[in-house]
């Protein structure tokens, strides 16, 4: 009774007693969570797919305890606070010597020593972290975009092109990509190409000594990942696919990293038998809020010819134009931009000739569906890299305004003849306006138009951010300050 009465009393040596033998709880610091540690995690982006969902995506090369269960290798992500463990995607693997674009002596199994990990994030989440490192999360009316292509460095063997992958100046992108971050984008369009060290790097080409080459995960690490990292950073990016992230050559990276839909045996580029499903995918819409949309196309598995009614690829890419006719179509719409990585009413230089045309198998299939106006009712402007340059197309003709921007760091083309050629086309039944065009390396901007108004204002940049050309989009038209071709 004495005890009790005690530790009710004001007896104040009762309770300084007390203090000091029970000193207050404490919550213990929770143990760190290895498969987070920022030394595990080598990349961590977000990207938007299908109906706008935002995918946070991380590669780590954490490897959990035996029988800890697959998700494990993952790291924790911090939506609003909560700590949620990512879903395992793919696990680390070599994938067998597949057929490649390159000789068997010249192609190597590919090697991904690590895990892909990936998270739906929540619609309206306000922050997102896997650990110390904050994701960017989408906003449903980007202001700023930043558009770039063609961005690795090129060994390949068949061209003799050995880019010198350790000079900023010769292959640009790790710079391009912190002068583009420091825009502010909202938004990161890639259209394709982010791959372009296939073939090892001869003994005597000094710039490119060192480099990682094949299809596995250094190559991309090198080429993209890495130098890319500020822009990863900065802003969620809506990714196409190119010719270079085909089956037959970094398709097995793509599937992995980069495409946005569930990962699938069938579609991993790893058995060349099941390429005709693999090489190809379903179009989609990403909003931009405002009455504005991208449509994702890809396109990566196009050839250069014109294609028969019955081969096999002109029925699988009409199809997905069919699916782009339905996405244009959408009510509320005032601009849809379609975006693939080929250029379809561009066109491609060619030293000392006449430019070639746009790309004739994607033209033959339109065509069947659209006769000359080529793309659905709905298109305002199309956007593309694939050829290493800029051009800024307006057409007198009704065709949708053209930009094409693959001067990214892959090395560049030679620059169109200015002025064009006369009755240079792009395809049949098009009339060019006016172009605008460039061939050194850099990257562009768009920016919304201040509401009332709709449309976009694209701004060309060069690499170091110098400003080259201002460009007004209002329905299908392009109006530039400048034309002609622009010296840096």
């Amino acid at each position: 009774m004495a005890a009790l009465h005690g530790c009710g009393s004001d007896d104040s040596s009762s309770s300084s007693n007390t203090a000091s033998n029970n000193p207050p709880a404490t919550t213990p610091t929770p143990a760190p969570d290895a498969a987070t540690a920022s030394a595990n995690i080598q990349a961590a982006w977000v990207e938007i797919g299908d109906g706008n969902q935002a995918l946070a995506r991380v590669v780590t090369r954490y490897t959990a305890e035996a029988g800890a269960g697959a998700n494990a290798q993952c790291p924790l992500l911090t939506v609003d606070g909560k700590a949620a463990r990512m879903t395992l995607r793919v696990g680390p693997a070599t994938a067998p010597l597949r057929t490649t674009a390159s000789a068997a002596a010249d192609s190597k199994p590919s090697e991904f020593p690590v895990s892909v990990c990936e998270a739906t994030l929540p619609a309206g989440a306000a922050s997102a972290a896997i650990g110390a490192q904050v994701l960017p999360l989408p906003k449903a009316t980007p202001q700023r975009i930043v558009v770039l292509a063609d961005t690795g460095c090129r060994l390949k063997k068949a061209d003799n092109a050995w880019q010198a992958c350790s000079d900023t100046e010769a292959w640009p992108l790790a710079s391009l990509a912190a002068t583009a971050a420091g825009f502010n984008p909202d938004l990161v369009l890639h259209i394709g190409d982010y791959h372009y060290r296939e073939n090892a790097c001869p003994p005597d080409i000094a710039g490119c000594q060192g480099s990682p080459w094949g299809y596995g995960w250094d190559t991309w690490q090198a080429d993209l990942f890495k130098p890319a990292a500020p822009l990863l950073a900065k802003a969620p990016w809506v990714v196409v696919r190119g010719n270079h992230e085909e089956c037959a050559r970094a398709g097995q990276g793509w599937a992995r990293f980069l495409d946005t839909r569930p990962y699938d045996a069938t579609r991993s580029c790893d058995d060349p038998a099941n390429d005709a499903i693999a090489n190809y995918a379903d179009p989609y819409a990403v909003s931009l809020g405002g009455g504005s949309q991208v449509i994702v196309f890809d396109s990566a598995k196009a050839g250069k010819a014109a294609l028969a009614t019955n081969d096999p690829q002109f029925i699988a890419y009409q199809k997905q134009f069919q699916t782009v006719a339905t996405l244009a179509a959408k009510t509320g719409m005032t601009t849809t931009i379609f975006t693939n990585h080929h250029p379809i009413l561009g066109f491609a230089p060619v030293a000392g000739a006449n430019p070639a045309p746009g790309n004739l198998a994607l033209q033959s299939v339109m065509s069947n569906l659209n006769a000359q106006a080529y793309y659905p009712t709905g298109i305002q402007l199309a956007l593309h890299g694939h050829v290493h340059d800029f051009q800024a197309i307006n057409f007198a003709s009704a065709h949708p305004a053209t930009i094409v921007s693959g001067n990214g760091g892959d090395n560049l083309d030679v620059a169109l003849p200015d002025p064009l050629p006369a009755g240079s086309v792009p395809a049949p039944g098009t009339t060019i306006d006016r172009i605008t065009h460039h061939a050194s390396f850099g990257f562009l901007v768009m920016d919304r138009h201040a509401s009332p108004a709709t449309g976009w204002q694209f701004k060309a940049y060069t690499k170091a951010g110098k400003l080259l050309a201002t460009c007004d989009q209002t329905g299908n038209t392009l109006t530039c300050d400048k034309t002609g071709f622009l010296t840096p």
